[in-house]
């Protein structure tokens, strides 16, 4: 893709065919974020078990480590939308399952992880095959923008997520709740039976490639010889690893030591600013049109995005926190989606599933370690140091898969 192949604004916004889907994406990630705020109240009401807590990130982030490529050779090999329709269906009856065990009180920690395990299996059956997707609605020359978006809309979901989750919790009950945000995941499910695109129509037809280990060996080996799809899954791992999601986590910490007010009122801020940096990011990005989607923006993005969390880490203003947080959170989006862009654009058709499913395993699946960079690391030295610590190598991990890329990289 060069770079005026300049796409309309909100091109994917304006395709019939995407719009109804990013809707659909946002509720269905809405409802993943309610589950989170309804479940893990509970859990901590009945057991007051921190490794327990501890599980519920770990177990929402390994099966994108591990099932990852082989859910995007089953995107590759079937059809797209019944591939999505089964990861919202096991989204819908673990909701379902919760609701019973609360409903007859019954709830033991083994049903908790059973059930924590199966909702981070959806959520990884859900991504290859949605990249498949938005790539079959909108083409190669609108790719970026429905990248862009479908990342926007789903940030919305998980903005606005803990506080539906929390009116859902407060007004109905966590029974009555967890029931009722099954239907957050009807809209999406139901378009996929209406929309005539696969995930495959523009590459006329499934791959029959086989669905296997030695297959998957096959791909890696084609990822790994070049230059810049290493690169991007090498950036989009790094974030993942070293930031990933503890920074949410330790957010109450942050807002405690910035000493701005009440550190409930700070907290609360602190979190929308995180979350609304990656809607604006989206935003900006359609209406600018300004950054390409190829490798310098891509590895340019990163580096805000680990020198923001550096600052955000040794700053002592609550204002100028606030400020890093939704800059941050502006180029994580634009890392993220050029990322998976470049990916899918230099991906081969017949495997494409499977190289999106590598570069899921390096940005959802190592998001497990940000625990260990930022959590485990921060209990050792303190979460300030940790958090500065794991940026700083984010920038410089950034800087080394950068010149990676360009030492041979063909143009994108």
């Amino acid at each position: 893709m060069t770079a005026d192949a300049a796409p309309r604004r909100f091109a994917a916004l304006r395709n019939p065919d995407c719009r109804p889907y990013l809707f659909g994406a946002a509720l269905a990630m809405m409802a993943d974020n309610v589950e989170h705020v309804i479940t893990y109240w509970v859990l901590w009401e009945k057991f007051h078990s921190p490794a327990l807590a501890g599980f519920q990130v770990i177990s929402h982030w390994v099966p994108f480590l591990f099932f990852s490529v082989y859910f995007g050779a089953l995107a590759d090999r079937y059809d797209c939308r019944r591939v999505i329709q089964a990861a919202q269906v096991l989204f819908m009856l673990v909701s379902a399952a919760w609701g019973v065990l609360f409903l007859t009180g019954s709830l033991q920690v083994w049903h908790a992880c059973a059930l924590l395990i199966l909702h981070g299996v959806a959520g990884s059956l859900w991504g290859p095959g949605e990249q498949l997707m938005l790539h079959d609605f909108v083409g190669d020359a609108e790719l970026p923008s429905a990248v862009r978006l479908n990342a926007t809309f789903r940030s919305l979901g998980v903005l606005f997520g803990p506080a539906v989750g929390s009116a859902l919790l407060l007004g109905l009950g966590p029974t009555a709740g967890i029931f009722a945000n099954i239907a957050f995941y009807l809209p999406l499910t139901l378009f996929l039976f209406r929309t005539r695109f696969t995930g495959h129509t523009r590459d006329h037809g499934v791959s029959r490639a086989r669905v296997g280990l030695l297959d998957s060996v096959r791909v890696l080996r084609q990822v790994w010889a070049n230059h810049t799809l290493v690169s991007m899954i090498v950036l989009a791992g790094l974030g993942s690893f070293f930031l990933g999601t503890a920074l949410q986590s330790a957010m109450p910490i942050f807002a405690e030591d910035l000493g701005a007010g009440s550190a409930g009122t700070a907290y609360g801020v602190l979190l929308f600013a995180n979350g609304a940096g990656g809607v604006l990011g989206g935003i900006l990005l359609e209406v600018t049109g300004r950054i390409p989607a190829n490798v310098t923006a891509a590895v340019a993005s990163t580096a805000v995005y680990g020198l923001t969390t550096f600052l955000f880490a040794v700053t002592a203003s609550y204002p100028l926190a606030v400020v890093l947080l939704i800059v941050g959170g502006v180029a994580n989006l634009a890392s993220m989606s050029i990322g998976q862009t470049v990916v899918q654009l230099l991906a081969p058709p017949a495997d494409r599933g499977r190289v999106i499913g590598v570069y899921g395993v390096s940005a959802n699946g190592l998001r497990a370690g940000s625990g260990v960079t930022v959590g485990v690391l921060g209990a050792a030295i303190g979460v300030h140091w940790s958090l500065g610590l794991s940026a700083a190598a984010l920038c410089a991990g950034t800087a080394a898969a950068g010149f990676y890329a360009l030492r041979g990289r063909p143009a994108v």
